[in-house]
């Protein structure tokens, strides 16, 4: 049966609709290999200090200059459904650790190319699957040999974890600043648990960025800068010491059910109905005045009387401030979140040494910090350009959630291809272990894992082939963490330099690239039943259904 036809008694039976296409066996598993691989070759270049970056434009001419993988990925708008494995690949490891989705790919794609290499020499897929998870095993159970401990008490460690991530990016002419910058925040939002564990929601430090001044310019916040205005002219930009009341409720009437009414018949009523809703809104400020509180922050819209009183009381208030940062607020100054004005109390109110309105790149922002005990910090991002400031935006997520992943494992691991050339090492000698094909899918895992230092030697204009066998050579010698230092293009010892990773990225870039590089493996018929507007299944080549059908 090919394309799924069949025939009966000379007659051919239809079972898939017309336009569909049909791949099997080798073609499947080449086309598919093919496709994975130039998602892989597309983000290879972006890898390391060294590496490139790319500029993705949208069908609107929105333009975006990155080499976060992960972005990069994103953009491209993938049709291929093996290609969409590779970018799912990429999503999964910054979703769960913030970094390390160009490493990730890349090994998948050439754990793909290896795989290639043995299905050209009538290896079964399976073989080879079994193979490649034998020694994925092996690799995850090595690493966490290998890995060094940290703290947060290790401050040094965490600036160069932040530094690793950030170098390559734009970011990383400002990189000591970002870095001692993005250790503060995680110190400031850690906290630690009653058997000694430290939980870090990297959720509770926000970013905020502004073009405008330059990247030195960034700083950090102790407490929560709001993208918002002072909702009244009358009312005081600036209040020190301030007492904050924190509201998810509206300070205004409520406004009647859609089919209910009010008959008035007379001035008289009417003015009384405008009186009564008056002093309505006058007993809801007067709740929050007894309280002595004189900032207002609410989640929803504030009355224009309401503000009126509120100005004359001299209390500073900002409205329709959103619920993350209405619950950023509380974090940060220690108040409570109170759903109705009447239930207010002193005891509700958080601190904070200042409040203050400033006009930053021509936008007012209101300022809350200066808190005592801040569990929920914002960084303020600021760059020459629009472009630049979104780049070190991603920078300083991979330095933060980079720090986080370090701290959650406890374990870092060096970097610049270090781990990689001592897992292929290891990986090697693990093969001759086995008497059967598997001894070959282990080697190759092994070989495709040195794509790492490879790239990094490559992006940096050095010989790969020379870097490799200098780099094998000092493994060979027991240094465990020697590593291709790219700015010198010496071989170096990574823990001393300072290129260190945290381990849990590395778990999970070889997990990804091994269980999607499988599973990419283990499909040997596609099926595209849809057809797309050009008469091709998508991913497909445009035509339908071959002639003869």
């Amino acid at each position: 049966m090919a394309n799924g036809v069949a025939q009966l008694g000379g007659q051919p039976i239809l079972i898939l609709p017309e336009g569909a296409l049909r791949s099997r066996g080798k073609d499947a598993q080449k086309s598919n290999i093919a496709a994975a691989r130039v998602v892989a070759d597309a983000v290879r270049t972006t890898l390391g200090p060294k590496g490139m970056d790319k500029m993705l434009v949208d069908p609107l001419g929105d333009v975006v200059i990155t080499n976060d993988g992960a972005t990069i990925l994103d953009e491209m708008q993938i049709e291929h459904p093996a290609a969409k494995m590779m970018a799912e690949i990429a999503k999964t490891q910054d979703k769960s650790v913030g970094d390390g989705t160009t490493t990730a790919v890349v090994i998948a794609g050439e754990l793909l190319k290896k795989a290639e290499e043995l299905l050209d020499q009538e290896i079964h897929p399976t073989v080879i699957t079994r193979g490649f998870r034998l020694a994925k095993f092996r690799v995850l159970d090595l690493l966490d040999r290998i890995a060094d401990n940290i703290d947060i008490k290790n401050e040094k460690a965490m600036e160069q974890v932040a530094t690793t991530a950030m170098t390559g990016k734009s970011a990383e002419k400002a990189s000591k600043e970002l870095s001692e910058l993005s250790v503060r925040a995680i110190k400031k939002v850690a906290e630690t648990r009653a058997g000694g564990e430290v939980e870090i929601d990297t959720d509770n430090i926000k970013i905020e960025k502004k073009e405008g001044g330059s990247i030195n310019d960034t700083k950090l916040i102790e407490g929560v800068l709001l993208d918002k205005e002072v909702v009244h002219s009358a009312m005081p930009r600036r209040i020190k010491n301030a007492r904050i009341a924190l509201l998810d409720c509206a300070l205004e009437v409520k406004e009647l059910e859609s089919d209910a009414k009010i008959n008035i018949d007379s001035p008289e009523k009417m003015q009384a109905f405008l009186e009564e809703e008056e002093k309505m809104l006058k007993g809801m400020v007067s709740k929050i005045s007894q309280t002595k509180a004189n900032a207002v922050f609410c989640q929803k819209g504030i009355d224009d009387t309401a503000q009126h009183y509120l100005a004359k009381l001299g209390i500073l208030a900002a409205r329709r401030v959103k619920k993350s940062d209405i619950e950023a607020l509380s974090k940060a100054t220690g108040a409570n979140i109170i759903s109705k004005v009447n239930d207010l109390s002193k005891d509700d109110l958080g601190f904070a040494g200042l409040v203050e309105e400033r006009k930053i790149a021509g936008d007012e922002m209101i300022f809350v910090e200066e808190c005592k005990q801040p569990k929920a910090v914002t960084i303020l991002l600021r760059g020459g350009t629009e472009h630049v400031v979104d780049e070190v935006e991603r920078a300083m997520e991979d330095a933060i959630k980079g720090i986080a992943s370090a701290l959650e494992l406890g374990k870092i691991v060096p970097g610049g291809g270090a781990s990689e050339i001592e897992i292929a090492r290891d990986l090697r000698k693990y093969a001759e272990s086995f008497k059967g094909r598997e001894q070959l899918a282990i080697n190759a895992f092994a070989d495709a894992i040195e794509v790492i230092p490879r790239s990094l030697a490559e992006n940096a204009g050095l010989d790969p082939i020379d870097k490799l066998a200098n780099l094998r050579a000092q493994h060979d010698k027991g240094m465990a963490s020697a590593g291709l230092d790219v700015f010198t293009s010496q071989i170096q010892d990574m823990t001393k330099l300072g290129v260190i990773e945290p381990l849990k990225i590395k778990l999970q870039a070889v997990q990804s690239a091994a269980e999607a590089a499988e599973m990419i493996l283990r499909i040997d018929d596609v099926i595209s039943a849809g057809t797309s507007e050009k008469g091709g299944a998508p991913g497909m080549p445009p035509g339908g259904m071959p002639p003869g059908y």
